[in-house]
């Protein structure tokens, strides 16, 4: 937490300074020095390479549009079409439409809302943060990498050879552009219940002396409830699984839609807490991350900036200990338990560590990418299919396929 400043309080919500922007405590949200200040006029010497920029950025992305299982690392060629051994929910087939169509609506929102923000309030936090929190997309196949969150290859994606994404286990889509509302959507409502939690207490009370702490543990349940909900809903209508869990807090072990609730529900928070603290506002009218920045001496002449690099670095800071921490749970060899059937039978089982055919599941199989000294061993082990077929065989696989 940081020094309070003299004649001030280490509320965090205290009556504002002169000069601030008014009241934190009157439930405005990370306000900002920089709010009200002239909308900085862009010159015609930026723009147009901005707008070339832009122009050769959308085109790049177009032609390099993917759905499908299309690269011999993880296509099954003996496989026609997209056949589905697993119910998706209520039986439908085409959730991936419906996602991608939200997926458009969510950016075009976003965008909007984003353009709003510039013209009225430029260098807001919250665009910063949204920004930010966006930008974390480039650790995405790392992170789908730790914790084996396979998506399904009809999902509109990046080429699978490129060195990065192949890190993903079958291929990267295009959904996780929506970052900014997953981290960052949980500090509205946090802040608001911790303004009316410090509405009816005095000064002296726990709320008002640790905001920060306060508004963390305020984001802790709702993160949890929140990404529980949207993570589930995800994976039972068929955008990706968690090819293994670790069976120890994980609800509906063994199933396709399998879900490791108590660690990827408490993890997630890693990235949305600090996403919230650093846009607390205290009663110096400016957000955590923005006195963070002032203390870096190059960021003194470019707040905005320094704002935007405090956040995008301590991001990053977070989203590498959620990966971390699943490393830990892969390279144990805890994820026993595999989604069976294997949803998505036009690409090959991504089966690292040798669970899947242990189980019974049929190949091919591939290890995927780092499925050597990374995940602790010295690559895919040999394995030897159980007699009895095991519980992931085709006869074994019409229990499970009706449970969607």
């Amino acid at each position: 937490m940081a020094t309070p400043t003299a004649g001030t309080t280490d509320t965090g919500t205290g009556p504002a300074t002169a000069g601030t922007t008014g009241p934190a405590s009157a439930g405005s949200i990370a306000g900002t020095g920089a709010i009200g200040l002239p909308r900085p006029a862009i010159s015609p010497w930026l723009a147009v390479p901005l707008s070339l920029v832009a122009q050769v950025a959308i085109l790049g992305v177009m032609f390099n549009i993917r759905r499908g299982a299309v690269a011999d690392r993880i296509v099954n060629k003996d496989v026609t079409g997209v056949p589905r051994p697993v119910d998706f929910l209520f039986g439908k087939s085409d959730w991936i439409v419906l996602h991608e169509v939200g997926l458009v609506l969510t950016l075009i929102i976003l965008v909007a809302v984003a353009a709003v923000f510039w013209q009225r309030y430029p260098r807001h936090p919250i665009f910063l943060m949204a920004l930010a929190a966006t930008a974390l997309v480039w650790l995405d196949p790392v992170m789908n990498w730790a914790p084996y969150a396979v998506y399904n290859p009809q999902t509109t994606h990046w080429p699978e050879t490129w060195p990065l994404v192949s890190l993903s286990p079958t291929v990267e889509p295009f959904v996780v552009i929506g970052y900014a509302s997953f981290y960052v959507g949980t500090f509205f409502p946090a802040v608001w219940v911790l303004r009316r939690l410090q509405a009816g207490r005095s000064p002296d009370s726990f709320v008002w002396r640790h905001p920060l702490v306060s508004l963390a543990l305020i984001i802790f349940p709702i993160g949890f409830v929140y990404d529980a909900i949207l993570e589930i809903f995800c994976i039972r209508t068929g955008l990706y699984i968690y090819s293994q869990v670790m069976p120890f807090g994980s609800i509906w072990a063994g199933k396709w839609y399998q879900f490791p609730l108590i660690w990827e529900s408490s993890l997630v928070t890693l990235v949305m807490i600090p996403a919230g603290v650093l846009l607390y506002r205290d009663d110096t009218g400016r957000t955590q991350a923005e006195k963070l920045a002032q203390r870096v001496r190059g960021f003194r002449n470019r707040p905005a900036l320094g704002t935007f690099l405090v956040m995008f670095a301590i991001l990053n800071v977070a989203y590498i200990g959620y990966g971390a921490a699943y490393a830990v749970i892969r390279v144990s060899g805890a994820a026993t338990s595999v989604a069976c059937p294997w949803p998505f039978p036009e690409a090959k089982v991504y089966d690292p560590q040798g669970f899947y055919q242990k189980a019974g599941q049929p190949g091919p199989f591939f290890p995927g990418i780092w499925s050597g000294w990374e995940s602790g061993q010295s690559g895919r082990p040999d394995v030897e299919p159980p007699a009895d077929g095991g519980r992931c065989s085709p006869e074994d696989g019409d229990e499970a396929a009706g449970d969607g």
